[in-house]
């Protein structure tokens, strides 16, 4: 399930685990109240060291979403509207949650197309293209295109989550995105990896997402397997 922390772009894995319990949290997974496994028995399920596992519910703890009492265990504590790496990202698999990961197919600085609805200053943008997993199983691909006026990207920096790589290396954050879903026609140039093929009708979801220093920044376009993955919005 986990990217090896090895990679020079993939998140700390403490850091993976906590965003899976996060999302297990929020699909309702781990209810509210719940006690979780003895931590031998949760590291052991992750696959790592209780040292590494307690980094990881170290951030739930701060963020509220569990408590430890001593003696006890640690118990979950469901927050609303609890800030993440991948909170902004609103696929999930079928039963719910599930680690989001990606894989860079091609970055390229161009003009902006015709078609594109209008953001950003810039004339020309970053085109990203992009696999998307969770828990390793090809969910989705994607098309961002970043303005141009909002920074320049360096591929070989690109981690999992942009919005982190924007705050991280750009200097900007997304403060909030508008999502428009449907149906849409699979890419010619999605990878054979993906399973439904180009032309196969799946769900859709077109997002612009605006930051506060650059008001509408980025345009985006998903192609999801509606076998495989679900859109979730939770309302609070």
């Amino acid at each position: 399930m986990y990217v090896k922390s090895e990679t020079p772009t993939a998140l700390p894995l403490y850091v993976q685990i906590s965003e899976v319990l996060i999302r297990e949290i929020a699909s309702g997974q781990l209810l509210d109240g719940a006690r979780l496994p003895p931590e031998r028995d949760l590291a052991k399920q992750h696959g790592t060291t209780v040292r590494t596992l307690r980094k990881a519910l170290a951030i739930l703890e701060e963020k509220g979403l569990i408590e430890s009492i001593q003696g006890s265990g640690n118990y979950v504590r469901k927050t609303p509207d609890v800030e993440s790496i991948y909170s902004m990202f609103r696929l999930e698999i079928l039963r719910g949650g599930g680690l989001p990961t990606a894989k860079v197919l091609a970055v390229d600085e161009m003009d902006k197309p015709d078609g594109l609805p209008e953001f950003g200053q810039s004339p020309r943008g970053t085109r990203i293209r992009r696999l998307r997993f969770l828990n390793q199983v090809p969910i989705a691909v994607e098309e961002i295109w970043l303005d141009l006026q909002a920074g320049r990207i360096v591929p070989e920096d690109l981690s999992d989550s942009l919005y982190r790589y924007y705050k991280m290396r750009l200097g900007f954050w997304i403060t909030h995105a508008e999502d428009y879903v449907s149906v849409g026609q699979v890419p010619d140039w999605a990878p054979t990896d993906f399973a439904p093929k180009p032309g196969q009708t799946v769900g859709f979801i077109e997002r612009i997402s605006y930051a506060e220093q650059h008001g509408s920044v980025e345009f985006s376009r998903t192609w999801f397997d509606p076998q495989r993955a679900r859109y979730v919005q939770r309302l609070r």
